[in-house]
């Protein structure tokens, strides 16, 4: 399980956020993409606090920018 939620650069479908959250409770990120999906059919603000994760949670920065510094 990784302790830092940010999102991914590989492995991401539209933003990354599944992916990156899939990362950070150890699940797999289709399986969370698919509870996402889920999510959605039920009454609620699932798209908005997606939105929201996609803006706040940071893109993970490139091996090249890491090397850099």
């Amino acid at each position: 399980m990784s302790r830092k939620l940010t999102r991914p650069r590989d492995n991401r479908m539209i933003a990354g956020v599944c992916a990156g959250l899939a990362r950070r409770f150890g699940m797999s990120a289709g399986m969370m993409r698919l509870l996402f999906v889920l999510s959605v059919l039920l009454p609620g603000p699932q798209v908005v606090i997606y939105l929201a994760l996609w803006i706040i949670m940071p893109s993970e920065s490139s091996p090249v920018a890491e090397y850099r510094h």
